[in-house]
Protein backbone atom coordinates (compact mmCIF):
# COMPACT_ATOMS: atom_id res chain seq x y z
CA UNK A 1 0.00 0.00 0.00
CA UNK A 2 1.60 3.21 -0.88
CA UNK A 3 1.83 5.70 2.36
CA UNK A 4 -0.04 8.38 2.69
CA UNK A 5 0.30 11.92 1.47
CA UNK A 6 1.95 14.80 3.38
CA UNK A 7 -1.56 16.61 3.08
CA UNK A 8 -3.22 13.38 4.72
CA UNK A 9 -0.86 12.58 7.89
CA UNK A 10 -2.62 13.38 11.02
CA UNK A 11 -1.35 15.92 13.00
CA UNK A 12 0.97 15.24 15.76
CA UNK A 13 -1.18 15.21 18.96
CA UNK A 14 1.33 16.12 21.91
CA UNK A 15 -0.58 16.16 24.57
CA UNK A 16 -1.38 12.46 24.05
CA UNK A 17 2.31 11.33 24.89
CA UNK A 18 1.87 12.67 28.53
CA UNK A 19 0.71 10.63 31.27
CA UNK A 20 -1.22 11.23 34.43
CA UNK A 21 1.86 12.43 36.69
CA UNK A 22 3.47 14.31 33.35
CA UNK A 23 0.39 16.19 33.06
CA UNK A 24 0.41 17.53 36.93
CA UNK A 25 4.20 18.43 36.49
CA UNK A 26 3.20 20.49 33.05
CA UNK A 27 0.18 22.02 35.48
CA UNK A 28 1.87 22.85 38.51
CA UNK A 29 4.73 24.41 36.20
CA UNK A 30 2.42 26.60 34.28
CA UNK A 31 0.03 27.56 36.93
CA UNK A 32 3.28 28.45 39.24
CA UNK A 33 4.31 30.49 36.29
CA UNK A 34 1.32 32.33 35.62
CA UNK A 35 1.27 33.63 39.53
CA UNK A 36 4.78 35.19 39.00
CA UNK A 37 3.99 36.62 35.72
CA UNK A 38 0.65 37.64 37.69
CA UNK A 39 2.91 39.55 40.29
CA UNK A 40 5.20 40.94 37.50
CA UNK A 41 1.94 42.44 35.81
CA UNK A 42 0.71 44.01 38.98
CA UNK A 43 3.78 45.93 39.47
CA UNK A 44 3.93 47.44 36.26
CA UNK A 45 0.02 48.41 36.31
CA UNK A 46 0.35 50.09 39.57
CA UNK A 47 3.69 51.35 39.37
CA UNK A 48 2.59 54.94 38.44
CA UNK A 49 -0.61 55.16 40.95
CA UNK A 50 1.86 54.38 43.73
CA UNK A 51 4.71 56.14 43.01
CA UNK A 52 2.34 59.29 42.82
CA UNK A 53 0.71 58.37 45.75
CA UNK A 54 3.76 57.86 47.57
CA UNK A 55 5.48 61.12 46.26
CA UNK A 56 2.90 63.00 47.09
CA UNK A 57 0.34 64.41 44.29
CA UNK A 58 2.27 67.49 43.30
CA UNK A 59 5.40 65.14 41.72
CA UNK A 60 6.00 66.34 38.24
CA UNK A 61 5.19 63.68 35.81
CA UNK A 62 8.50 63.62 34.72
CA UNK A 63 10.03 62.90 38.23
CA UNK A 64 6.93 60.23 38.32
CA UNK A 65 8.47 58.82 35.19
CA UNK A 66 11.84 58.44 36.18
CA UNK A 67 11.25 56.99 39.76
CA UNK A 68 9.05 54.29 37.61
CA UNK A 69 12.55 53.44 35.91
CA UNK A 70 14.21 53.43 39.12
CA UNK A 71 11.81 51.02 40.64
CA UNK A 72 11.53 48.36 37.63
CA UNK A 73 15.70 48.40 38.03
CA UNK A 74 15.20 47.68 41.21
CA UNK A 75 12.92 45.10 40.75
CA UNK A 76 14.91 43.65 37.30
CA UNK A 77 17.92 43.62 40.05
CA UNK A 78 16.19 41.33 42.13
CA UNK A 79 14.90 39.21 39.60
CA UNK A 80 18.13 38.94 38.47
CA UNK A 81 19.94 37.84 41.45
CA UNK A 82 17.09 35.70 42.82
CA UNK A 83 17.03 34.05 39.49
CA UNK A 84 20.72 32.72 39.34
CA UNK A 85 20.63 31.89 43.46
CA UNK A 86 17.36 30.06 42.75
CA UNK A 87 18.99 28.31 39.65
CA UNK A 88 21.94 26.78 41.44
CA UNK A 89 19.49 25.90 44.17
CA UNK A 90 17.36 23.84 41.47
CA UNK A 91 20.26 22.05 40.37
CA UNK A 92 21.71 21.13 44.20
CA UNK A 93 18.67 21.26 46.12
CA UNK A 94 15.91 20.30 43.66
CA UNK A 95 13.50 21.38 40.80
CA UNK A 96 10.32 21.22 43.10
CA UNK A 97 11.98 22.28 46.52
CA UNK A 98 13.05 25.26 44.78
CA UNK A 99 9.86 26.03 43.02
CA UNK A 100 8.02 26.14 46.33
CA UNK A 101 10.30 28.80 47.81
CA UNK A 102 10.44 31.05 44.68
CA UNK A 103 6.80 30.62 45.51
CA UNK A 104 6.53 31.55 49.19
CA UNK A 105 9.54 34.51 48.12
CA UNK A 106 7.50 36.55 45.07
CA UNK A 107 3.69 36.17 47.26
CA UNK A 108 4.68 37.13 50.21
CA UNK A 109 6.71 40.29 49.44
CA UNK A 110 3.93 41.20 46.51
CA UNK A 111 1.44 41.52 49.78
CA UNK A 112 3.82 43.15 51.45
CA UNK A 113 3.67 45.89 49.08
CA UNK A 114 0.59 47.26 50.19
CA UNK A 115 2.46 48.25 53.57
CA UNK A 116 4.44 50.81 51.30
CA UNK A 117 4.79 54.33 53.25
CA UNK A 118 7.65 56.02 51.10
CA UNK A 119 9.46 55.13 47.81
CA UNK A 120 12.22 53.40 49.75
CA UNK A 121 10.52 50.88 50.75
CA UNK A 122 8.68 50.07 48.36
CA UNK A 123 11.51 50.03 46.01
CA UNK A 124 12.59 47.22 49.16
CA UNK A 125 9.85 45.11 48.72
CA UNK A 126 9.94 45.27 45.11
CA UNK A 127 13.54 43.94 45.21
CA UNK A 128 12.52 41.16 47.63
CA UNK A 129 9.36 40.29 45.40
CA UNK A 130 11.95 39.95 42.53
CA UNK A 131 14.30 38.05 43.96
CA UNK A 132 11.54 35.09 44.16
CA UNK A 133 9.82 35.78 40.53
CA UNK A 134 13.32 35.57 39.43
CA UNK A 135 13.42 31.93 40.56
CA UNK A 136 10.24 30.31 38.77
CA UNK A 137 10.90 30.30 35.20
CA UNK A 138 14.32 28.24 35.23
CA UNK A 139 13.58 25.61 37.71
CA UNK A 140 9.78 25.10 35.80
CA UNK A 141 11.18 24.87 32.33
CA UNK A 142 14.04 22.49 33.68
CA UNK A 143 11.70 20.23 35.65
CA UNK A 144 9.19 20.15 32.35
CA UNK A 145 11.78 19.17 29.97
CA UNK A 146 12.97 16.67 32.32
CA UNK A 147 9.54 14.79 32.76
CA UNK A 148 7.72 14.77 29.27
CA UNK A 149 8.79 12.80 26.61
CA UNK A 150 11.23 14.29 23.81
CA UNK A 151 8.81 14.51 21.57
CA UNK A 152 6.03 16.71 22.92
CA UNK A 153 9.13 18.70 24.96
CA UNK A 154 8.57 21.67 22.93
CA UNK A 155 4.93 21.93 22.87
CA UNK A 156 4.93 21.37 26.62
CA UNK A 157 6.93 23.85 27.92
CA UNK A 158 5.37 26.14 24.96
CA UNK A 159 2.52 25.95 27.18
CA UNK A 160 3.70 26.92 30.39
CA UNK A 161 5.13 29.75 28.68
CA UNK A 162 1.66 31.02 27.07
CA UNK A 163 0.23 30.66 30.87
CA UNK A 164 2.69 33.80 31.53
CA UNK A 165 0.19 35.87 29.29
CA UNK A 166 -2.57 34.41 31.47
CA UNK A 167 -0.96 35.35 34.52
CA UNK A 168 -1.00 38.94 33.25
CA UNK A 169 -4.01 38.75 31.75
CA UNK A 170 -5.87 37.82 35.42
CA UNK A 171 -3.45 40.99 36.76
CA UNK A 172 -5.33 43.04 34.37
CA UNK A 173 -8.55 41.37 35.71
CA UNK A 174 -7.93 42.64 39.30
CA UNK A 175 -7.00 45.61 37.95
CA UNK A 176 -10.05 46.58 35.96
CA UNK A 177 -12.12 45.63 38.88
CA UNK A 178 -10.83 47.46 41.55
CA UNK A 179 -10.57 50.31 39.61
CA UNK A 180 -13.98 50.41 38.82
CA UNK A 181 -14.27 49.92 42.89
CA UNK A 182 -11.99 52.98 43.08
CA UNK A 183 -14.34 54.99 40.47
CA UNK A 184 -17.24 54.05 42.90
CA UNK A 185 -15.58 55.77 45.84
CA UNK A 186 -15.57 52.72 47.94
CA UNK A 187 -11.25 52.68 47.91
CA UNK A 188 -9.28 55.04 48.01
CA UNK A 189 -5.54 53.58 46.58
CA UNK A 190 -6.57 50.82 44.20
CA UNK A 191 -3.17 49.84 43.92
CA UNK A 192 -2.66 48.94 47.43
CA UNK A 193 -5.45 46.48 46.58
CA UNK A 194 -3.95 44.85 43.91
CA UNK A 195 -0.20 43.84 45.56
CA UNK A 196 -2.46 42.14 48.38
CA UNK A 197 -4.09 40.32 45.41
CA UNK A 198 -0.61 39.09 44.20
CA UNK A 199 -0.82 37.00 47.88
CA UNK A 200 -3.32 35.07 47.01
CA UNK A 201 -1.71 32.36 45.68
CA UNK A 202 0.28 31.53 48.39
CA UNK A 203 -0.93 28.01 49.21
CA UNK A 204 0.10 26.46 45.68
CA UNK A 205 3.89 25.94 47.89
CA UNK A 206 1.89 23.51 49.82
CA UNK A 207 0.35 21.46 46.80
CA UNK A 208 4.40 21.39 45.28
CA UNK A 209 5.78 20.54 49.07
CA UNK A 210 3.44 17.39 49.00
CA UNK A 211 3.05 16.17 45.43
CA UNK A 212 5.86 16.64 43.47
CA UNK A 213 8.62 14.69 43.14
CA UNK A 214 12.14 15.12 41.64
CA UNK A 215 12.68 14.16 38.03
CA UNK A 216 14.62 10.72 37.63
CA UNK A 217 17.16 12.28 35.22
CA UNK A 218 18.34 14.81 38.33
CA UNK A 219 18.02 12.25 40.42
CA UNK A 220 20.66 10.06 38.73
CA UNK A 221 22.85 12.68 38.61
CA UNK A 222 22.93 13.28 42.23
CA UNK A 223 22.94 9.90 42.85
CA UNK A 224 26.13 9.79 40.77
CA UNK A 225 28.14 12.95 42.74
CA UNK A 226 28.49 15.14 39.98
CA UNK A 227 29.08 18.79 40.40
CA UNK A 228 25.50 19.97 40.35
CA UNK A 229 25.05 23.48 39.82
CA UNK A 230 28.51 24.72 39.18
CA UNK A 231 29.26 28.22 37.95
CA UNK A 232 32.64 26.97 37.25
CA UNK A 233 32.12 24.29 35.04
CA UNK A 234 29.23 26.60 33.44
CA UNK A 235 31.81 29.08 32.32
CA UNK A 236 34.48 26.86 32.30
CA UNK A 237 33.67 24.38 29.80
CA UNK A 238 34.01 25.84 26.25
CA UNK A 239 30.62 24.53 25.06
CA UNK A 240 28.59 25.48 28.00
CA UNK A 241 30.25 28.74 28.36
CA UNK A 242 29.71 29.36 24.54
CA UNK A 243 25.56 28.58 25.27
CA UNK A 244 25.67 30.85 28.24
CA UNK A 245 26.77 33.59 26.41
CA UNK A 246 24.57 33.06 23.36
CA UNK A 247 21.43 32.71 25.38
CA UNK A 248 22.62 35.64 27.78
CA UNK A 249 21.97 38.04 24.61
CA UNK A 250 18.94 35.95 23.19
CA UNK A 251 17.31 36.68 26.58
CA UNK A 252 18.87 39.93 26.87
CA UNK A 253 17.38 41.67 23.61
CA UNK A 254 13.48 40.36 24.87
CA UNK A 255 13.96 41.16 27.88
CA UNK A 256 14.67 44.97 27.40
CA UNK A 257 12.21 45.18 24.84
CA UNK A 258 9.29 43.51 26.80
CA UNK A 259 10.56 45.44 30.00
CA UNK A 260 12.09 48.03 28.97
CA UNK A 261 9.60 49.09 26.23
CA UNK A 262 6.69 46.86 25.95
CA UNK A 263 5.80 47.16 29.47
CA UNK A 264 6.42 50.79 29.72
CA UNK A 265 3.45 51.22 26.51
CA UNK A 266 0.88 51.91 29.59
CA UNK A 267 2.96 54.92 30.53
CA UNK A 268 2.07 56.17 26.73
CA UNK A 269 -1.72 55.08 27.20
CA UNK A 270 -2.01 56.77 30.19
CA UNK A 271 -2.29 59.91 28.59
CA UNK A 272 -4.26 59.38 25.91
CA UNK A 273 -6.69 57.70 28.07
CA UNK A 274 -6.78 60.68 30.80
CA UNK A 275 -7.27 63.37 27.50
CA UNK A 276 -10.05 61.49 26.30
CA UNK A 277 -11.99 61.01 29.70
CA UNK A 278 -11.46 64.97 30.51
CA UNK A 279 -13.21 65.79 27.19
CA UNK A 280 -16.31 63.38 28.44
CA UNK A 281 -16.04 65.54 31.62
CA UNK A 282 -15.02 63.10 33.83
CA UNK A 283 -12.30 64.04 36.88
CA UNK A 284 -11.09 63.59 40.30
CA UNK A 285 -11.47 59.85 41.81
CA UNK A 286 -13.70 59.24 39.07
CA UNK A 287 -10.84 59.65 36.00
CA UNK A 288 -8.20 57.84 38.34
CA UNK A 289 -10.95 54.85 38.22
CA UNK A 290 -12.04 54.75 34.57
CA UNK A 291 -7.89 54.92 33.70
CA UNK A 292 -6.89 52.21 36.03
CA UNK A 293 -9.82 50.27 34.76
CA UNK A 294 -8.93 50.57 30.75
CA UNK A 295 -5.71 50.51 31.39
CA UNK A 296 -6.79 47.33 32.37
CA UNK A 297 -8.08 46.53 29.36
CA UNK A 298 -5.01 47.44 27.38
CA UNK A 299 -3.16 44.92 29.38
CA UNK A 300 -5.60 42.04 28.60
CA UNK A 301 -5.25 43.13 25.29
CA UNK A 302 -1.75 43.04 25.07
CA UNK A 303 -1.67 39.76 26.67
CA UNK A 304 -4.06 38.15 24.17
CA UNK A 305 -2.20 38.30 21.63
CA UNK A 306 0.96 37.34 24.07
CA UNK A 307 -0.81 34.25 24.67
CA UNK A 308 -1.26 33.25 20.80
CA UNK A 309 2.02 34.40 20.41
CA UNK A 310 4.02 32.02 22.35
CA UNK A 311 1.67 29.27 20.41
CA UNK A 312 2.80 31.30 17.30
CA UNK A 313 6.37 30.42 17.95
CA UNK A 314 6.01 27.07 19.28
CA UNK A 315 4.35 26.04 15.26
CA UNK A 316 7.03 27.88 13.74
CA UNK A 317 10.13 26.34 15.33
CA UNK A 318 8.60 23.19 14.91
CA UNK A 319 7.93 23.97 11.28
CA UNK A 320 11.16 25.57 10.70
CA UNK A 321 14.20 25.73 13.50
CA UNK A 322 15.23 27.48 16.43
CA UNK A 323 17.74 30.07 14.74
CA UNK A 324 14.74 30.99 11.92
CA UNK A 325 11.91 31.12 14.50
CA UNK A 326 14.03 33.78 16.51
CA UNK A 327 15.14 35.25 13.61
CA UNK A 328 11.54 36.25 12.09
CA UNK A 329 10.67 37.28 15.95
CA UNK A 330 13.12 39.42 16.61
CA UNK A 331 11.96 41.37 13.38
CA UNK A 332 8.62 41.14 13.84
CA UNK A 333 8.99 42.58 17.39
CA UNK A 334 11.25 45.66 16.45
CA UNK A 335 8.72 46.93 13.74
CA UNK A 336 5.65 46.00 15.37
CA UNK A 337 7.24 47.76 18.99
CA UNK A 338 8.36 50.98 17.01
CA UNK A 339 5.11 51.55 14.82
CA UNK A 340 2.96 51.21 18.32
CA UNK A 341 4.94 53.83 19.75
CA UNK A 342 5.17 55.80 17.00
CA UNK A 343 0.97 55.61 15.98
CA UNK A 344 -0.94 55.07 18.57
CA UNK A 345 -2.85 57.59 19.10
CA UNK A 346 -6.62 57.00 20.11
CA UNK A 347 -8.59 54.26 22.22
CA UNK A 348 -9.27 52.61 19.00
CA UNK A 349 -6.12 51.93 17.56
CA UNK A 350 -5.23 50.37 21.33
CA UNK A 351 -7.54 47.11 20.40
CA UNK A 352 -5.51 45.93 17.55
CA UNK A 353 -1.80 47.87 17.81
CA UNK A 354 -1.65 46.39 21.43
CA UNK A 355 -2.30 43.00 20.51
CA UNK A 356 -0.45 43.12 17.81
CA UNK A 357 2.91 44.66 20.05
CA UNK A 358 1.98 41.85 22.95
CA UNK A 359 2.06 38.88 19.99
CA UNK A 360 5.82 39.50 18.87
CA UNK A 361 7.18 40.55 22.13
CA UNK A 362 6.01 37.67 23.83
CA UNK A 363 6.78 34.89 20.62
CA UNK A 364 10.25 35.28 21.78
CA UNK A 365 9.83 33.97 25.71
CA UNK A 366 8.03 31.74 24.21
CA UNK A 367 11.42 30.60 22.47
CA UNK A 368 13.23 30.87 25.39
CA UNK A 369 11.23 28.48 27.34
CA UNK A 370 12.21 25.58 24.02
CA UNK A 371 15.64 26.77 23.37
CA UNK A 372 17.22 27.52 27.01
CA UNK A 373 16.78 23.88 28.69
CA UNK A 374 18.15 22.27 25.79
CA UNK A 375 21.63 24.11 25.45
CA UNK A 376 22.60 22.57 28.86
CA UNK A 377 23.36 18.91 30.78
CA UNK A 378 21.16 18.03 33.69
CA UNK A 379 23.52 18.85 36.37
CA UNK A 380 23.56 22.34 34.75
CA UNK A 381 20.40 22.92 33.47
CA UNK A 382 18.72 24.97 35.72
CA UNK A 383 21.95 27.49 36.51
CA UNK A 384 22.44 27.74 32.77
CA UNK A 385 18.66 28.72 32.23
CA UNK A 386 18.74 30.91 35.01
CA UNK A 387 22.47 32.30 33.64
CA UNK A 388 20.70 33.57 30.51
CA UNK A 389 17.26 34.44 31.27
CA UNK A 390 18.62 36.20 34.77
CA UNK A 391 21.59 37.29 33.99
CA UNK A 392 20.50 38.64 30.82
CA UNK A 393 18.00 40.47 33.00
CA UNK A 394 20.95 42.26 35.29
CA UNK A 395 22.11 43.51 32.26
CA UNK A 396 18.79 44.21 30.97
CA UNK A 397 17.90 46.18 34.11
CA UNK A 398 19.29 49.43 32.54
CA UNK A 399 16.69 49.12 30.18
CA UNK A 400 13.84 51.04 31.79
CA UNK A 401 15.90 53.38 33.11
CA UNK A 402 17.45 54.14 29.82
CA UNK A 403 13.76 54.83 28.76
CA UNK A 404 13.13 56.66 32.37
CA UNK A 405 16.04 59.03 31.65
CA UNK A 406 15.36 59.43 27.38
CA UNK A 407 12.00 60.39 28.67
CA UNK A 408 12.90 63.29 31.42
CA UNK A 409 15.99 64.28 29.97
CA UNK A 410 16.69 63.23 26.55
CA UNK A 411 13.29 63.79 24.73
CA UNK A 412 10.77 66.29 25.81
CA UNK A 413 7.64 67.43 25.17
CA UNK A 414 4.40 65.43 25.70
CA UNK A 415 5.72 62.86 22.93
CA UNK A 416 8.70 62.22 25.05
CA UNK A 417 7.57 58.65 25.56
CA UNK A 418 6.43 57.86 22.08
CA UNK A 419 10.39 59.11 20.68
CA UNK A 420 12.07 57.09 23.72
CA UNK A 421 10.49 53.77 23.02
CA UNK A 422 10.82 54.07 19.30
CA UNK A 423 14.62 54.96 20.15
CA UNK A 424 15.06 51.59 22.36
CA UNK A 425 13.74 49.06 20.00
CA UNK A 426 17.19 49.02 18.38
CA UNK A 427 17.85 46.40 21.22
CA UNK A 428 16.06 43.63 19.13
CA UNK A 429 19.27 43.81 16.97
CA UNK A 430 20.86 42.20 19.54
CA UNK A 431 19.22 39.41 19.46
CA UNK A 432 19.40 39.00 15.97
CA UNK A 433 22.89 39.05 16.17
CA UNK A 434 23.81 36.77 18.63
CA UNK A 435 21.70 33.88 16.27
CA UNK A 436 24.87 32.88 13.80
CA UNK A 437 26.20 31.63 16.95
CA UNK A 438 23.73 30.13 18.80
CA UNK A 439 23.77 25.82 18.39
CA UNK A 440 20.50 24.18 16.63
CA UNK A 441 18.83 22.30 18.75
CA UNK A 442 15.88 21.18 17.23
CA UNK A 443 15.25 16.86 16.85
CA UNK A 444 18.07 16.48 20.07
CA UNK A 445 17.97 15.27 22.53
CA UNK A 446 19.04 16.95 25.74
CA UNK A 447 22.62 17.40 26.29
CA UNK A 448 24.10 15.22 29.36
Amino acid sequence: MANPSPSKTPAYAWYRDLNRYQWFVVGVAAIGWMFDTMAQQLFNLARVPALRDLMGGSAAPGAVAQQAGISTMVFMIGWGLGGVVFGILGDRLGRAKTMMLTILAYTIFTGMSLLSTGVWDFNVYRFLCGLGVGGQFAVGVALVAEVVPERARPYALGMVQAFSAVGNMVAATTVIVLGQVQQAGLIAHAWRWEFLAGAAPAPLALIVFKKLREPDQWLKAKAEKKRMGSFAELLGNPRWRRNSIVGLLLAFSGVVGLWGIGFFSYDLFRPILERTFRAQGIAGAALAGKTTMWLGVTSLLQNAGSFFGVHAFTWLTQRTNRRTAFAISFLAALGMTAFTFWKLNTIGQMFWMVPAMGFTQLALFGGYAIYLPELFPTRLRSTGTSFCYNVGRIVAAGGPLTLGLLTSSVFHGPDAMRYAGVAMCSVFLVGLCALPFAPETKGQPLPE
